[in-house]
């Protein structure tokens, strides 16, 4: 983590920090210091030591907490704008199950190229402001356009395509313009993937929305294209049991088994929820290496996720906040606080077993899980020399984070989002001291104010 060779200059140095920097040996810096140059963190020590770099810009972050920036593992951009909808709609008539089908895809289907930017635009801001600084976008319309959002708001990101090439499994009609034929549900993935491969920050992944809605002959060929171009399919799986109900009728197998017997699985999958797997679901996943992710604030509504025993074999896996329509906040030190509750609940109460996975621990999800589940893990989840400078700046200074005995505790237990002051990503400043710095805030409000009543005048004819 450390060199004996000080750097003479850098871009940026932040000095008289707690750097908690999650690194294999656990390590925190009290009155730590950090020098970026370029993209890259090119030293970390002292801050006595830091006293010879000489730096283009010095922050200051005496007594806060440095720490890497939180990975979303699966986030809905085109869902962005329905935070707190359904729960008005909720208030007024009975809502119908599931509602991924009822209102999710519907209210996709209703948005304008204009609304995903928009979505994306407000989303990603959201996401800098409670320290999350890379997301997997679980597949949507218009996935240029969240593109162009991410590129813009300066976040890290994976876009990806809705991807539903039959319909007839759900009980509903899926909206024309979220159902594609095999070969153009093919091209799009394809091309997207082309469009966006030289990208750094923002690149393109292939997706699968889930097996109920995709043909066994779709998923070969996106397996296929997406081994040839070396990228991940984001995908959900047993989330439902719709979906274990649909493969073992229909194919004698549960969902993972059925994909194992198409020959698809590796690590280029990545299952989204993954909450209703069986033992031997669980051991292919750890057998073909797939990467998966926890979202807390739903999946214990949907049965018993198994997150510890999943980290602890070394499966890949993170946390993810769904989107809006999960929890409400993209806070994933929310998410995490939630996570270890849940966790707590299903193992404690059988095996009681006091803490089966601790708050450091599950910060580690957030941050090293996600980067390791979205194959970025060389690059972030981290503070090391060499990796890219996707950095969170803390403020400690209320009372409930007193008194600073052990900033990793604090960071894992006490932080959450609306504590964190400065971001950067990829070695840029995205927002200092809570002002987002790419964004026009007031401006991005007037055009929800434009646009909400029209897409909602749009989405309830739909659904009426």
């Amino acid at each position: 983590m450390t060199t004996t060779t000080i750097p003479e200059r850098a871009d940026i140095l932040i000095r008289r920090a707690h750097i908690v920097t999650l690194d294999p040996q656990n390590r925190v810096l009290s009155d730590g210091a950090l020098a970026i140059s370029g993209n890259r963190i090119t030293w970390i020590g002292s801050s006595t030591d830091a006293a010879r770099i000489v730096a283009s810009e010095v922050i200051d972050a005496y007594e806060q907490i440095v720490m890497p920036g939180m990975i979303d593992a699966h986030y809905h951009t085109g869902q962005q704008l329905l935070r707190g909808k359904l729960q008005a709609i909720g208030r007024k008539r009975v809502i119908k199950l599931p509602i991924w089908k009822n209102y999710l895809i519907p209210w996709e289907s209703c948005l304008e190229p204009e609304d995903v930017h928009l979505s994306g635009m407000v989303g990603y801001s959201d996401m800098i402001q409670v320290g999350t600084t890379c997301f997997a976008e679980a597949g949507g319309p218009h996935p240029d356009e969240m593109g162009r959002a991410a590129v813009e708001v300066g976040i890290r990101g994976f876009v990806s395509q809705s991807t539903v090439d039959q319909s007839a499994n759900i009980g509903a009609t899926v909206p024309s313009n979220m159902l594609f034929t095999h070969d153009e549900a093919l091209e799009k993935n394809v091309s997207l993937v082309n469009r966006w491969k030289d990208g750094d920050r923002v690149r393109a992944w292939m997706s699968l929305r889930q097996v109920i809605v995709c043909s066994p002959e779709l998923i070969r060929d996106i397996a296929a294209e997406a081994k040839t171009a070396d990228v991940k399919i984001h995908t959900h799986l047993c989330e439902g049991s719709y979906e274990i109900d649909y493969t073992a009728e229909k194919f004698g197998l549960r969902p993972t088994e059925w994909l194992d017997s198409l020959g698809v699985l590796s690590h280029r999958f990545h299952c989204a929820h993954s909450v209703l797997l069986s033992d031997r679901e669980v051991d292919l996943y750890q057998k073909h290496r797939l990467s998966a992710c926890h979202c807390a604030f739903g999946n214990y509504s949907i049965g018993h996720p198994r997150l510890v025993e999943m980290w602890r074999r070394g499966i890949d896996i993170g946390l993810g906040t769904d989107g809006p329509g999960g929890g409400g906040t993209l806070d994933l030190f929310q998410v995490a606080k939630t996570a270890r509750i849940g966790q707590q609940a299903i193992h404690s109460s059988t095996l009681h077993w006091k803490d089966p996975i601790s708050a450091e621990e599950l910060l580690k999800v957030a941050t090293q899980g996600g980067a390791r589940a979205l194959g970025i893990f060389d690059q972030v989840g981290t503070l090391e020399i060499g990796k890219k400078a996707d950095i969170l700046i803390a403020r400690t200074d209320t009372m409930d984070h007193q008194p600073m005995e052990d900033p990793l505790f604090v960071a894992a237990s006490v932080l959450v989002g609306r504590d964190i002051d400065t971001v950067l990503v990829d070695g840029r400043i995205v927002m200092r001291k809570r002002e987002l710095l790419n964004v026009d805030v007031e401006r991005l409000k007037a055009r929800l104010q434009e646009r909400m009543p029209i897409i909602s005048e749009r989405f309830e004819r739909l659904i009426a």
